[in-house]
């Protein structure tokens, strides 16, 4: 990474110190005296990226979401410390001399560069530009942090295990603190929130973290060396599943059985098949509901769609359509079929759907939480991208969902070191999971799940450049971000 000149470092530092201590001598606040410590702090994390990004892969599990005001909040401190990660790498380019790496992208860099140059277009057709401006700011430091940088610094298999163990190990001692916390409630399923507070909002952020450990805690047993090594992350996994048992979260459990499934899938070379099978039964399955209007049958009565706290009534009210959670699901999916309509060309513009979605909606679906407090969306990531950007936005991302597992296919039978096989395996599952938690959600721009989304991305690039290499050089690492 290109040093500042220590003559600008000094003055900068200088400047600050002096300004600094004007104010601390003017308003007498100790605070003021922090600010050319942290203004160090920043230029040495900036100056060394590697601790940095081990800092935001630790971080991950532990940020808290902070509000400033009604319309301005962050997650501290991964959120700064992307901001950071993406300045980082964005001083890196600048100074990058050669431009050879722009002519050699990969494919899947270059798709998510389209869908980026679409979002920008919807944003400039947004219907609040604002919200769609805060939206694509953030999305620009997700991908500088979590594809751009990890394809600099992530060069060798080393690399890669200390950052996903950074990861795994931060999210285990999340996990043992959650269930010390709820056991002390016992494990009681209306109590399961209070537990995981103030770490993650609500138990199914929780469970989709703690999922996608699963497949990168079996990757570790498969490449343990020693006996000892695999008893101690056989003990890891165990706590993983009694915690995901615990966390009642049905989408999770869903995920983690697609997860295992995808496994299979990918040994059998059917993944990209049987994903795109999926797609065709949704959009199927949509449009058969939508003629007739036979989507009116599934319509509850008001009263008997209530939110249960015990655990086993909340199951069987899941399967007789009749649990709160779906019911609100299944009215905010009809307000979104009925709002492509009026927005398939460029979308309602990206974070817009809170405040367009109310006038689609129809009062048979409505519940208890309908009048949405929280101001969440559609609940299915797919179907979000389709209403906020238009059919090319769901279409490109969509796209990206195919060549992702395409090239974890690809990559599998091409190489026959076991590390790479083993680790794209598990980055395949999590891919599963995550079309499944987001199917029921939408979470790919959260910190806690759309940080592991997108350092998938950057693991298969890698992967797939390290894997082509080794074909005519075994001992090559993986030298550039393209």
């Amino acid at each position: 990474m290109i040093s500042i000149t220590n003559r600008v470092l000094i003055y900068l530092l200088g400047g600050v110190f002096f300004v600094a201590a004007g104010c601390y001598a003017y308003w007498q606040e100790v605070y003021f005296l922090g600010a050319p410590v942290a203004l160090v702090a920043i230029v040495l994390l900036i100056q060394h990226p590697k601790y940095l990004f081990s800092l935001l892969m630790l971080s991950i599990p532990w940020s808290v979401e902070y509000s400033f005001d009604s319309n301005l909040g962050t997650d501290l401190p991964d959120e700064p410390l992307m901001l950071l990660a993406a300045l980082s790498i964005l001083i890196y380019l600048a100074y990058r001399r050669d431009i050879k790496w722009f002519r050699n992208l990969h494919p899947v860099i270059i798709l998510i560069l389209l869908q980026f140059l679409w979002v920008v277009v919807t944003v400039i057709t947004s219907t609040d530009i604002l919200l769609s401006v805060k939206y694509l700011l953030a999305k620009s430091w997700y991908l500088l942090a979590f594809v751009a940088l990890p394809l600099y610094l992530i060069r060798d298999e080393k690399a890669l295990k200390r950052s996903f163990g950074l990861l795994l190990l931060s999210m285990i001692a999340v996990i043992i603190v959650s269930l010390t916390r709820h056991g002390v409630l016992n494990f009681a399923f209306g109590k399961v929130n209070d537990a995981l507070y103030p770490f993650f909002r609500n138990h199914v952020n929780y469970s989709a973290l703690l999922i996608f450990m699963v497949p990168l805690l079996i990757a570790a047993t498969q490449l343990a060396s020693s006996k000892m090594a695999r008893i101690f992350l056989y003990c890891l996994l165990s706590i993983i599943f009694v915690a995901g048992y615990f966390s009642y979260a049905r989408g999770a459990w869903l995920g983690l059985i697609a997860g295992l499934i995808a496994y299979w899938l990918l040994r059998k070379r059917l993944l990209v098949f049987s994903f795109l099978l999926f797609l065709t039964v949704m959009v199927g399955t949509v449009f058969w509901f939508r003629s007739k209007e036979r989507f009116l049958g599934l319509s509850n009565d008001y009263k008997s769609t209530i939110y249960h706290k015990n655990f086993r009534e909340h199951l069987i009210a899941t399967y007789q359509l009749k649990d709160l959670s779906n019911a609100e699901r299944l009215y905010r999916w009809i307000a979104g079929v009925r709002m492509v309509k009026d927005s398939w060309q460029t979308g309602f513009g990206p974070s817009t759907f809170y405040h367009q979605y109310k006038s689609y909606t129809l009062p048979a679906f409505r519940t208890y939480v309908s009048d949405n407090r929280e101001h969440s969306t559609v609940h299915n990531y797919f179907l979000l991208t389709l209403i906020e950007q238009g059919m090319l936005g769901c279409l490109l991302f969509i796209s990206l969902l195919i060549a992702l597992l395409s090239y974890c296919q690809i990559i599998y039978f091409r190489t026959k070191e076991k590390f790479w096989r083993v680790f794209i395996s598990a980055v395949a599952s999590i891919l599963i999971m995550q079309c499944v938690i987001n199917f029921l959600s939408d979470m790919i721009e959260t910190d806690k799940v759309g940080s592991v989304f997108y350092l998938c991305v950057a693991v298969i690039i890698i992967a797939d450049l390290k894997t082509r290499k080794e074909t005519s050089d075994p001992s090559a690492n993986i030298q550039s971000i393209s």
